[in-house]
């Protein structure tokens, strides 16, 4: 068992705003509360990177930005171009959507071409990057497939979903996907997180990173939690 405290589980918060209609102000207050509660990272649609690195500027919050979101419905180039724009306004990593219509193909070589493409990109800037799968439209061998794909490219983390889809992580994904990338890629859990149960559920899982806009609510109920604790940390 490990010993996280309750920075040890900040850490692994992608504090998260992908809301279409999200404003500057709200954009604003998830840097300021990730500040505040010393998040991993925010998560932001790309067009907002700009913005958030001028708020983070003096801060050790990494900005993440989502590419070709939520669809995953754009060309390789298209994503590239996307990738390379976000890097230049601050993004410090990328969480992009694989094309689905391709995994439906089961065209395992142009999925193929598509991740190493975006990694390389992210691997040459020395930023972390994450491949959404959209797991609740794909099948276990889909997911296998892809968790193959991912051993082989070495992206920095595999992710359950955009949060946008028909639904989001479960416990079984991640444990799916960890058993299948092994300890070369981590695993990042993201849709439907958003209470301390079903948080310390996808880490005890394997997932190392939570993307989720309940953050806030889910670390004060930690912190609730650790303050009535001798030790000071969780077990997990």
């Amino acid at each position: 068992m490990a010993r996280y405290t309750l920075d040890d589980l900040a850490q692994m918060v992608d504090h998260t705003n992908l809301k279409p209609y999200a404003a500057d102000d709200d954009i604003r207050r998830l840097c300021a509360e990730a500040r505040q509660y010393h998040f991993r990272m925010v998560a932001v649609n790309q067009v907002q990177s700009s913005l958030c690195a001028h708020e983070l500027v003096d801060s050790d919050v990494h900005i993440g930005a989502a590419i070709s979101f939520p669809l995953g419905q754009t060309s390789i180039a298209a994503k590239a171009f996307e990738t390379r724009d976000a890097i230049a306004n601050g993004a410090t990593e990328i969480d992009y959507v694989i094309n689905l219509t391709r995994v439906k193909a089961h065209d395992w070589a142009y999925i193929e071409d598509e991740m190493s493409q975006i990694v390389s990109i992210c691997r040459d800037a020395s930023l972390i990057s994450k491949v959404i799968f959209e797991n609740c439209y794909l099948t276990e061998e889909e997911k296998v497939a892809l968790c193959g794909i991912a051993r082989n490219v070495g992206p920095t983390f595999v992710k359950t979903s955009t949060g946008f889809g028909a639904s989001g992580a479960t416990v079984e994904d991640v444990r799916l996907m960890k058993a299948h990338v092994g300890d070369e890629v981590q695993v990042k859990a993201a849709g439907s997180i958003r209470d301390a149960d079903t948080f310390l559920a996808m880490v005890r899982a394997g997932a190392t990173r939570i993307g989720c806009s309940a953050g806030v609510p889910i670390i004060q109920e930690f912190e609730r939690r650790l303050s009535t604790m001798e030790d000071g940390y969780f077990e997990l």
